[in-house]
């Protein structure tokens, strides 16, 4: 019973020094610090392929060097780099009964550098059914594969140029090496009641390679090496907005410079604690805004079977929908990952819940999704209030919005909670595999 007493007096002791440890290392200053610094206007909202997105991996790589990190095994840098085939539209000309259609009433679909066609060799033309939705109809005709003008009616014009402007942004390739280019174009020309005779199409758009790149820091294993758990947080944003009350640049305070700072805070804490059994991986995704590309190249990388977890942080910034010294799990009945997390805050205040929106299919929305299509349990945590957050994808996303606090609790009841799954003693279970 004596023996009993003094081993719990042991741990107790271990607990209460580990708690004053985290806060020590994980400080608000330290939080305010992360957290300002990628969220400055000095950023420009980290939208992908702008020196403001480079900036901020700059400014990550640098904090994993002073941490003691080590590069991802197989590079030479933190920066873990690839490309990418953006496609922006180019000055398209289209031609009705003899009227060259101005370019602000055309909006071309298709995937293809240029292609021309007319009465004679496309797929002819068609009108809108203006009783339906423009978005669903689009979505249909513009994934036709067809060489096609579709007529749009004038009451569709305020969707019309949302879709427009969007598209102008530019979009993402497939790999051409495995999924040949189509020569196909779909073209809505808003404004024009019918074609009477004939037309001319002619689109082009302009083809260019662009780097991206993950920011991957590790800290090698012990006893378990081959063993990998994952923390990461996608650091991109939208960038350069639509300007509201003179502010045009979309910060992205909470989403996700928030689960940035939580990630390399914990790398932070878990160096220092020098006692990880299994391989400690830290990555900031980039270009999980625009299709998830950061996480899908980092997937490629390694042998899903070796990881056993992954915590990705994602928007942790105010107080979620069960109250202060919460947070959500999405995906949280797929595995046992949330049952041992809160198993491990035992005797704290702060308490996992499973993501209380399943019909915003959270867990397949951000970058823990393709590990876990692949059997991982790979799970996002977060706080964010997603149905009402009237700051999301806003320039109003800015550090002023935040609940830094709320960060800092959260930040560390995911270190004390995912202590035993880094130190080898628990493992969660596996998620099933999607089905391709």
């Amino acid at each position: 019973m004596k023996k009993i007493f003094l081993l719990s007096l042991v741990g107790l002791a271990s607990f209460q020094l580990r708690a004053q440890n985290i806060d020590k290392i994980i400080t608000r200053e330290y939080a305010d610090h992360l957290i300002k610094t990628l969220s400055s206007d000095d950023m420009q909202g980290r939208a992908t392929f702008t020196p403001g997105i480079d900036k901020a991996a700059t400014f990550i790589a640098s904090e994993f060097k002073k941490i003691g990190l080590q590069p991802l095994t197989g590079e030479k840098t933190f920066r873990q780099s690839f490309t990418k085939t953006k496609m922006t539209p180019g000055a398209s000309v289209v031609i009705i009964d003899g009227v060259t259609i101005a370019q602000e009433n055309i909006l071309c679909t298709g995937l293809s550098p240029q292609v021309s066609f007319d009465q004679s060799n496309g797929d002819g033309w068609i009108k809108l059914d203006p009783e339906k939705t423009f978005l669903a109809q689009y979505r249909v005709l513009s994934r036709s594969g067809k060489k096609q003008i579709v007529l749009v009616d004038e009451k569709f014009a305020a969707d019309f140029k949302r879709i427009k402007d969007y598209t102008t942004k530019g979009s993402i390739l497939p790999n051409v090496a495995t999924a040949p280019v189509k020569e196909d174009a779909v073209v809505f020309v808003l404004g024009t009641p019918e074609i009477k005779k004939d037309f001319s199409v002619t689109v082009k758009n302009n083809i260019e390679t662009l780097p991206l790149f993950n920011v991957v820091g590790m800290i090698p294993g012990k006893s378990k090496a081959k063993e990998l758990v994952v923390f990461s947080g996608h650091y991109d944003h939208l960038g350069i907005t639509k300007t509201v009350n003179g502010d045009s640049i979309a910060n992205g305070a909470d989403d996700d410079a928030s689960g940035t700072t939580a990630m390399i805070a914990l790398a932070k804490y878990y160096k220092s604690l020098k006692n990880n059994e299994r391989t400690l991986i830290f990555v900031a995704f980039t270009a999980e805004e625009i299709g998830g590309f950061g996480a899908k190249y980092f997937s490629e990388k390694l042998n899903p079977d070796e990881v056993v977890a992954m915590f990705n942080i994602e928007m942790i910034g105010k107080d979620s929908k069960f109250g202060k010294n919460t947070a959500f799990i999405t995906g949280y009945e797929k595995s046992d990952f949330g049952k041992i997390l809160q198993k491990n805050l035992a005797g704290t205040e702060f308490t996992f819940h499973p993501d209380p929106y399943p019909a915003q299919n959270l867990f397949y929305r951000s970058d823990n999704a393709t590990l876990a299509a692949l059997g991982v349990p790979a799970h996002t945590i977060s706080t964010d209030k997603i149905d009402v957050d009237e700051f999301y994808h806003t320039v109003k996303d800015e550090y002023g919005t935040l609940d830094v606090e709320n960060i800092l609790s959260t930040i560390k009841a995911i270190a004390k909670s995912a202590i035993t799954i880094v130190n080898g003693t628990d493992t969660p279970s596996r998620i099933p595999k999607l089905k391709n």
